[in-house]
């Protein structure tokens, strides 16, 4: 590596491959935008090779800035894991998380407040966000630990997956619904149908319950694993949501919504832990880990 490369670029180079604007990054770095625009022309220059190519007004990832992006950011992660490990206690410590909708709103949110009580002095960052968009972070070094669905076979080359449970893919509507006693395939033809959008891993075993009814030509209503947005639209209408069981757990429990048989059992799939393999040690994970598994046992 050039020697005249220094921490400043790469992290330039990581924010700007994030933001894909120089002016936000350049507000969020506190420095003016031709400051950052020598920061990067300097990288490209030094690397002798274009980072990022224009496309209308955001700035894109080229072949090569890609490569470079998954090398500096996993670069930059031992670096700062290293720093840590001189104190581990000490604050400012933290781990980035990203979860998955199956474990967004029941499973983590007690974990996060099981591991502050332990370890108040680590920061948890947390990262949402589509099943495939969670998997790149990760293998960017973007993020250190992927909590919910089981990658597919074709993405875990390089990762590795700690199973917690199986979960169920429901058919939910409000509680009250008019036709909530009917079966599944008398019901679905009648009503407007939510189904998760096609960067959901669970939008498969949906597409192939919806075909042993002879169904798959519904065209549904909307498309989402969001529970504000979901949840809102049930209440509000006769619509049915297939989603992850615990998704939308609270709301069943609390009598909002309801669940409607849906006679498949391979409406199911696995939850988990997912992290890079030989990924640079970073303080709290274990115990992260740990406190996920033990919360899974205890109330799954």
């Amino acid at each position: 590596m050039h020697p005249a490369i220094k921490l400043r670029h790469i992290r330039a180079f990581l924010d700007i491959a994030v933001e894909g604007s120089l002016s936000a990054v350049a507000r969020r770095q506190g420095i003016t935008q031709p400051a950052l625009s020598r920061t990067l022309a300097e990288l490209e220059e030094l690397l002798a090779v274009p980072l990022f190519r224009r496309e209308k007004r955001r700035l894109v990832l080229s072949e090569q800035g890609a490569l470079f992006r998954r090398h500096a950011s996993v670069g930059l992660q031992a670096f700062e894991a290293g720093a840590a490990a001189l104190h581990p206690g000490a604050a400012g410590s933290r781990i980035r998380v990203g979860v998955l909708p199956t474990a967004a709103t029941r499973l983590f949110p007690r974990v996060a407040l099981r591991f502050r009580e332990i370890a108040p002095e680590t920061v948890l960052t947390i990262e949402t966000g589509p099943h495939s968009y969670l998997v790149d972070l990760l293998r960017e070094g973007a993020i250190d630990l992927m909590i919910g669905r089981m990658p597919v076979a074709s993405e875990m080359a390089g990762l590795v997956f700690a199973h917690l449970y199986e979960e169920e893919v429901a058919l939910v509507a409000r509680h009250d619904h008019p036709l909530r006693a009917e079966p599944a395939a008398r019901l679905l033809p009648q009503v407007p149908i939510i189904v998760p959008p096609d960067t959901a891993i669970i939008r498969r075993v949906v597409d192939d319950y919806l075909v042993t009814f002879n169904l798959a030509g519904l065209s549904p209503a909307f498309e989402t694993v969001a529970l504000p947005v979901g949840r809102a639209i049930l209440l509000r209408s006769d619509a049915v949501w297939f989603i992850s069981r615990g998704v939308v757990a609270d709301e069943i429990d609390r009598g909002e919504l309801c669940e409607i048989a849906t006679g498949a059992r391979f409406l199911s799939g696995a939850v988990g832990l997912t992290r890079r393999q030989g990924g640079p040690a970073v303080p709290g994970l274990d115990l992260l880990e740990r406190l996920t598994k033990e919360t899974a046992d205890r109330d799954v």
